[in-house]
This record gives structure tokens, sequence and C-alpha cells, in this order.
């Protein structure tokens, strides 16, 4: 399709319409290394505030899983097991395979074509979700959505690098990073809404789709409408790159610049990714199993633990990870090199007791007034992590170091967090309703080692920084 008395097509007429009401804001003077002007402020909350919804949309879609446990067990006959392979492995495993060749292009080429592309590869895979008949078909899209899903952070960290300085690249990025918890929240209230809606249906008569079970049809629902935010992404308009440090990382042909530039900062990255994945795990745990640790334990309709989760994601959640990107901003302006780690260290130790405690509380009201807390910790640390990579990462390098770093917290949080505890609740305390004690025992777990990690990471990152 074109515009009107054109050959050019309209989601290229849409861009040029956007980004030209947006060059008409007031563009700040202020220059980069490289001597290039930074883009207004305008233009870079644009591309921060697009970005952040497609990042809403990423985790609206990974996580509705988490609310249809028990509609997709009691239809297809999982286990705990299988589910947490599907929250986890599935998605995690082949997001991590995906990561580092699409980030190797977005490093060369449109970084706004290849976010756009992914979304669209994501959202029609959940819907895809909303067809299976089987653990294996299930298992299969889950895969796709992570496949989509691994064209979004590391372009989308690298093109946020390119719209702001260094000094207030924090908040920026702690902003993006809140679209984890607006997604889940959106997820556990309007996915919990509709299961609720329809349980006390348990087969649905659809127009062209036939006969469909009312998980099918919120995997259907919540996939969707990802192909309007896809259209959105092209308004964004591809940043100058910033510092190309070309003398540093070479014609950055292949591996070779990537494999040289981490092993002259092996300590610093180490203590960065495996650091902000522990404290990610927690994250990923609650988030997989928090509903269902609600509905086993304290009667809850999943209507009610989407709506309780919900609130929480969206307030403790999102007020975390700005807050993290704050301190970070704040830890620099006083002169620490090591400001992300040192922002980490503080959210792990404060996160530790209430990811210990929160789903080991003897009544609902106080378990969920710990996992608030819990909540906004983590988050805090998470909302470092962005930062963290760009500010030691050299500019054509950025993509491929931050998807380097998915791969490793998505293993360990995503991967592991859901599963372990799914693993846990199986075969050490071989109960169903002991769900609870597993989400306490995983995050209990990793919390601390990420405080260990950080501890031994800040010396090395302040090198690596300076």
């Amino acid at each position: 399709m074109t515009a009107a008395g054109s050959g050019r097509s309209l989601p290229s007429t849409i861009s040029d319409a956007v980004q030209a009401v947006a060059a008409t804001a007031v563009t700040t003077h202020t220059t980069s290394r490289d001597g290039a002007a930074w883009p207004a402020p305008a233009l870079g909350w644009y591309a921060v505030a697009v970005l952040t919804l497609a990042y809403i949309f990423s985790f609206i879609d990974r996580t509705i899983l988490a609310l249809l446990v028990q509609p997709i067990q009691a239809d297809l006959g999982l286990t705990d097991t299988q589910i947490g392979i599907l929250h986890g492995f599935a998605f995690a495993i082949f997001y991590t395979l995906m990561g580092l060749p699409i980030a190797w292009l977005a490093d060369r080429k449109r970084r706004n074509l290849i976010i756009a592309a992914g979304v669209l590869v994501w959202s029609l895979m959940t819907a895809a979700c909303g067809f299976a008949r089987s653990f294996w078909q299930l298992f299969l899209a889950r895969v796709g959505v992570g496949v989509g899903e691994a064209a979004l952070s590391p372009p989308a960290y690298s093109m946020i690098a390119d719209y702001f300085p260094p000094e207030r690249l924090g908040r920026p990025l702690g902003v993006y990073s809140s679209g984890i918890y607006f997604g889940a929240g959106l997820a556990f209230i309007v996915g919990g809404g509709v299961v609720q809606f329809f349980s006390s249906v348990s087969h649905l008569s659809v127009p062209l789709l036939g006969e469909v079970a009312a998980w099918q049809l919120a995997f259907i629902a919540v996939g969707l409408p990802g192909i309007l935010v896809a259209l959105l992404v092209l308004t964004v308009r591809e940043p100058l790159r910033r510092g190309d440090s070309s003398a540093v990382v070479g014609d950055c042909g292949g591996l070779k610049p990537l494999i040289h530039w981490i092993g002259t900062r092996k300590g610093a990255l180490g203590a960065h990714m495996f650091g902000f994945a522990f404290i990610g795990l927690p994250v990923q745990a609650v988030i997989a199993w928090a509903p269902t640790y609600l509905i086993r334990s304290f009667g809850f309709s999943p209507g009610q633990a989407g709506l309780a989760l919900g609130v929480l994601a969206l307030t403790f959640g999102a007020a975390g990870m700005v807050a993290g990107g704050w301190l970070t901003d704040w830890f620099r302006g006083r002169g620490r090199a090591d400001a992300p780690l040192r922002t980490g260290l503080v959210a792990a130790v404060c996160a530790t007791p209430f990811a210990a405690t929160a789903t080991l509380a003897p009544s609902w009201t106080l378990s969920l007034a710990l996992l608030g807390p819990l909540m906004f910790f983590v988050s805090c640390g998470i909302g470092a992590a962005p930062t963290g990579l760009q500010l030691i990462t050299p500019n054509r390098l950025r993509a491929q170091v931050s998807a380097l770093f998915m791969l490793v917290l998505n293993l360990i949080a995503t991967g592991c967090g859901p599963a372990f505890t799914a693993v846990a609740t199986d075969y050490v305390f071989y109960d169903s309703a002991a769900v609870g004690a597993s989400i306490a025992l995983v995050c209990g777990i990793a919390a601390p080692v990420s405080a260990l990690i950080f501890v031994i990471g800040l010396k090395p990152y302040a090198r690596a920084s300076a």
C-alpha cells in the first residue's frame, strides 16, 4: 500500500510525518565527544515512550501464561514442571540463541526495523499459543515468542544510548526497563479478568476459529494487538551512532573484536552480567508462580490474584525500575565510577529478607505486604543494569554486548527461576500446595548470591568505567 500520489510506503510516510513534528522541538546544544549535537530531548523521550510500549507488550505476551496455569493443566494434563519449562526454558533458550546474531545485525543496520520485525513475530506467535492442543505445540509457539522478543532489548538499549548523553542515560533506560512491570501488571489484571469472565464456560464458539477454550482465546486476544505496535515502532527515528570507536573495535567484522574487548574487561562484565542475572531470578520466579501461589494457598480466584499482583507490579515494580535508573545517575553525579553495580548491591541487600519470607507468610495480606517491597528492590537493581552496560561498551558493540547480557540474564533468571521453582514443588516438597515455599527457597538463595557478586565486581567495574 502506498500513500496517495507517491510511490512511498505508508509506514515510511507515517515515520517522516512524526519525525517532522518532533524535529520542531527545541534542540539541545550539548554535543557528544565526537562533536555531534545530541538529539532534541523530545525526540529521545518519544523513542523511549514507543520502545517502552513495545517492552510492555512483550511482557504481557510472555507473562499471560502465569495466569492460565490452572485451565491449561486441566485441559492438557500438564505438570508444574512442564509449565515451568514452558514459562522458562522454552522461551529463554531460543531467546538467547537468537539474541547474538540479531544483535550483530543491530550493530550494523537500522535498529528500528529490526525491533519492528521482532514485535510482529512475537505477537503472531503469542496468538499461535491459542491454537495449541498439546504440550509440544505450546512449547514451539513459546519458542517463537522468545525468538521475536530477542530482537527488542539489545537494539533498544543501543538506540536509547544514542539519544541521551551518558550523565542523563540512567533515567530513560530506567523508564524503558519499567516496561517489565507495566507489562506484567497489565497481563495480571487483564488476563485475570479474562480468565475470570470465562471461568464458568470451558469452551467457546468463535467465528472463523470454531470451538476454543477460554485460555486459548486469552492468548489470541493479547497477541494480535502487537501488530499495531510493530507499525508504531517504524515511526521512531534511527539516531546517529555516537562515539563510533572503530579504533577500539576495528571494523566489527565477525566475533573477533567482541571477544577481544570482552577479554580486556571480563571481571567487570562477569560481575555485571551474573550479578544482575541473579537479582533478576526472583522477578521471574514471582511473576511465573505468585498467581498460582495465591490461588492454591489462599483460595484466590484468577481474577483476584491477577488484580492483586497487577497492582503491586504497576506500583512497586515500575517505581523500582525508575528508582534504579535515578539512583545510578545519583551515584555517578557524586563521582562513583561503579554506580550501576553499587545500585545493584544496595537493591540486592535490601531485597534479601523479603525474598526469603514473602511467600511464607501465614496470611494473604501479610504476603502481599512483603511482595510489594520485594518487587521494588529487585526491580531497582534491574533498572540499573542497562545503564551499566552502555557506559562501558563501545558503540559498535553495544547491541552485541547487550545480547550477551540478555543471554546470561535469560538463562539464569527466565530459564531457571520458573523451572527451579516448579522442580522444588514437584521433587523437593512433593506437594503442589508448597509452591510458596518453593518460591521462597529459590528467591532466598538468589538475592544474597547477587549481592556477593556485586561486592566482588565493584573495583573491576570501576576500572573499566574509568
